[in-house]
């Protein structure tokens, strides 16, 4: 059996989104691969901790709606099941985000627990009398902000893995050895559980000889890490975001929805097998 994350509930597993990189697809990937893993069968609930909160409006939460989100969850002012909302897709929820998070870095920089208030309240989740008659998460995504912050290493703190949204262009393998080590320093000091559950390839254009190079090198450093899956560069996943709905709902046969649910497909079955080592 796979190694847990002390505390945490082996029921659900916990995929980090992260890169240090901007405009990776790092959130479309999280709402996309969310709503693909709902759509199977899935019970998912994404964690949206970027201050800029795009996974909530892109899955339709209005800011005005966030009665309480990610912050009061990390401040200690609201166990997680308070900050949760449904969204359109079944099975699928969100606990999102606000401008709050700014300065949540600041606020909780002296306490001896900074590094693990997403862990202690995922696994307090678990615990708690409210959740007894619900059914339980099978997986939870967390959003990372694009930068190594405390609000990332929250995130890696509380991870089982981390999915790394990787896009076809010149320096991604520069951003892909950052993070690497990221995670490295992670697992030593924080989460000796952490793994790199897989590199998904994102906005790959087939006429641009770059991003088929950028592909063939990836696969040369990171091997069977890599997912089969590549995600394309696809209109219809850029538009989906501004009418507040994942891709799967916007346009279910295009290409990048196609690309989504077989990536979700990928992930559960590399899941089965981490599960069965």
């Amino acid at each position: 059996m796979s190694p847990d994350v002390a505390g945490l509930p082996s029921s659900a597993r916990v995929l980090v989104m992260a890169n240090q990189k901007g405009g990776v697809g790092k959130t479309t990937t999280a709402i996309n691969l969310g709503t693909a893993l709902a759509a199977i069968g899935e019970r998912v609930l994404i964690i949206d901790i970027d201050p800029q909160g795009n996974a909530s409006t892109g899955l339709g939460i209005e800011r005005k709606d966030r009665t309480f989100s990610t912050y009061d969850v990390l401040m200690g002012q609201r166990p997680l099941l308070d900050a949760i909302a449904p969204t359109a897709v079944p099975r699928l929820y969100i606990s999102p985000s606000t401008l709050d998070l700014l300065g949540v870095e600041l606020e909780i920089a002296g306490d001896k627990d900074r590094a693990f208030k997403l862990r202690n309240a995922i696994a307090a989740m678990a615990q708690d009398p409210a959740a007894a008659d619900r059914e339980p998460f099978t997986y939870v995504l967390v959003d990372c902000p694009p930068s190594f912050n405390l609000l990332t290493v929250n995130a890696l703190a509380a991870g089982h893995s981390v999915v790394v949204p990787l896009q076809c262009e010149f320096f991604a393998l520069e951003g892909l050895s950052q993070l690497l080590r990221t995670v490295e320093e992670v697992r030593r000091t924080l989460n000796p559980a952490l793994t790199i559950h897989g590199v998904v390839l994102t906005m790959f254009d087939p006429r641009n000889n770059l991003a088929g190079q950028v592909v063939a090198d990836v696969r040369a450093f990171m091997g069977d890490t890599v997912y089969e899956t590549v995600i394309p560069r696809n209109v219809r996943v850029s538009e989906a975001p501004s009418h507040g709905k994942p891709v799967l709902l916007y346009d279910l046969k295009s290409s990048g929805s196609q690309a989504y649910l077989r990536l979700a497909s990928e992930i559960i079955q590399r899941e089965r097998r981490l599960r069965a080592a």
